[in-house]
């Protein structure tokens, strides 16, 4: 029966253990790389250490109980044991990790929207009141600064709106591969010339085309995002340099380069997570919603490519793509 359970449990994904007589009798793949190689043949003590767990695989029956750090640090994890017979269990792990993280990120997400939502919200509301009040609103120029502000908010939670209704059609196809053909360079060009009122953009590129297999609007929204926030952070008086480059590896390397003041090194690896900004203040001045460099990584690994920021305090802001060019 043991070696009939063992070929089967071999391929279950999760960790599977095949306890007899407290013995651990068998120990499948992800077991053994759990809990060590040396378990089988042990008593299950040694194998799992867990008093809790340990009462509920020696116990005649029991419901499932949740184990913490069973891996590392910080993991969960779920045990489930069947009782086979008088003597026999078998033993089912499950990694709740994945899983209380996607819920703990998902309660962030949420949590941050909102707020992100309610202070431009709760600026227009109380100005709004200020101006309905004759005695504080009546002055011209005052009213004239207050609906400024009025309107400045409201242009803040529209774009903030529009990213995460962004984000949110980004995520929904996330899977599928986009397969029209896009010219990169082509793109580009046109990215450049949206801006050229706001700043200068030198666009340099060693090829005439760069065709890749992609979605042009999610394409073209890298860009223009990525162009946007050399122009918002770089230097007013240096210009932004869009470089292109097809690479003889079958791939095009984009880089958006600025000479801002850069960003310190701590908050580089962070700087793709929604709502994460290395200076609050400064993003919020310039109307940035903090789901820019969120939405350039979910349409790259789309895209079945590479995203990266590299930053020197004082030196300037490089962003980096890489994408397969399309074959032939």
């Amino acid at each position: 029966m043991v070696h009939t359970g063992s070929a089967l449990l071999e391929h279950v994904p999760s960790p599977a253990l095949l306890v007899d007589q407290a013995q651990v009798v068998f120990a499948n793949g992800a077991a053994r790389e759990l809990l060590g190689a040396h378990i089988v043949g042990e008593n299950v003590r040694i194998a799992i250490r867990d008093p809790k767990a340990l009462a509920e695989v020696l116990a005649p029956a029991g419901v499932p109980i949740r184990i913490d750090g069973l891996s590392v640090p910080g993991s969960r994890w779920q045990l489930t044991c069947q009782r086979l017979d008088e003597d026999k269990r078998l033993v089912l792990l499950e990694d709740l990790s994945v899983r209380a993280s996607v819920a703990r990120a998902h309660s962030d997400f949420v949590a941050n929207a909102s707020h992100e939502l309610r202070t431009p919200l709760a600026a227009i509301l109380g100005y709004v009141e200020t101006l309905e009040d004759p005695k504080a609103g009546g002055d011209e120029a005052t009213r004239k600064r207050f609906l400024g502000i009025i309107r400045h908010e409201a242009q803040r939670m529209r774009s903030l709106v529009e990213d995460l209704m962004s984000l949110s059609r980004i995520e929904a196809v996330k899977h599928d591969a986009p397969t029209d053909p896009v010219d990169l360079v082509a793109l580009a060009k046109e990215a450049v010339g949206e801006v050229r009122e706001r700043g200068e953009v030198v666009l340099v590129s060693n090829a005439d085309r760069a065709m890749v297999a992609g979605d042009r609007g999610q394409l073209a929204q890298v860009l223009r995002n990525l162009i946007d926030n050399a122009l918002k952070y770089g230097k007013s008086d240096a210009p932004i340099r869009l470089s292109l480059e097809t690479t003889p590896t079958g791939r095009v390397a984009i880089t958006i380069q600025d000479k801002g003041e850069g960003i310190s090194p701590e908050h580089l690896p962070r700087l793709t997570e929604r709502f994460y900004r290395a200076d609050t203040g400064r993003s919020r001045a310039v109307g940035g919603t903090g789901l820019g460099l969120a939405i350039v990584k979910h349409i790259v690994e789309r895209h079945r490519g590479r995203f990266d920021v590299s930053s020197f305090p004082g030196q300037g802001t490089t962003a980096s793509i890489i994408l397969p060019l399309m074959a032939g």
